[in-house]
């Protein structure tokens, strides 16, 4: 799925997209990150990427120095401005591939958009980021672990071990969305040479893992 493609995607999706925090079975999942996210942020001055409609964004603001929040999709930016009115936090139409360079943040949260992030360019993204932020900031990144019966089925995998799932939106049209959903092991794996100090936690729809940029 090409970076245009996803774009439009969730462009299109925005104004339903919060119905992912609603499923029942992953109501106490949620209140525990919403929990545990705010204690990684104290007083740091925070890049968010992908931050869609600023559900967890309303949960750093109060607590950070700074949140500057990206997303490449003006849909989603709207209602995350309406969600979260914080003076400390800035939203902006931004690219994840490109993203600024040698800046003061000391924390970076993408939260959902790693298992976006094709296996070819998994390297291409951190290294990317780890050069937007100070060294020795943290890194934080969240996302879905597979469960059977609460996750869109695989419909299929690439030559490249890439998955996708086919996403049907309420106006009836059907996406082929790449969502991956990577190993304790393989997101270690990425961190040779680009981060240290690696943690993984995971919760039974979820799962973070957070390093120091070195």
């Amino acid at each position: 799925m090409s970076d245009e493609r996803i774009r439009a995607y969730y462009a299109a999706r925005a104004a339903e997209y919060d119905g992912v925090y609603r499923k029942p079975e992953r109501q106490a999942d949620l209140r525990a990150i919403e929990r545990w996210l705010p204690s990684k942020c104290v007083a740091a001055n925070v890049l968010e990427i992908a931050c869609g409609t600023g559900y967890w964004t309303q949960f750093m603001a109060p607590v950070a120095l700074r949140v500057t929040a990206l997303d490449a999709a003006q849909e989603m930016l709207s209602i995350a401005r309406g969600r979260v009115a914080d003076r400390n936090v800035e939203f902006r139409i931004g690219d994840a591939y490109d993203l600024p360079r040698h800046a003061d943040f000391d924390l970076a949260f993408a939260g959902f958009w790693f298992s976006h992030v094709p296996n070819a360019r998994q390297r291409e993204f951190v290294s990317g980021l780890n050069a937007a932020l100070r060294p020795g900031a943290r890194v934080v990144l969240l996302d879905n672990r597979y469960v059977e019966g609460s996750s869109t089925p695989i419909a299929e995998r690439d030559d490249d071990g890439n998955a996708y799932q086919a996403r049907t939106l309420r106006d009836g049209s059907t996406h082929r969305v790449l969502k991956n959903f990577p190993t304790e092991d393989e997101l270690g794996s990425l961190l040779d040479g680009l981060g240290e100090r690696a943690v993984y936690t995971r919760w039974e729809y979820y799962w973070a893992f957070e390093y120091l940029t070195r």
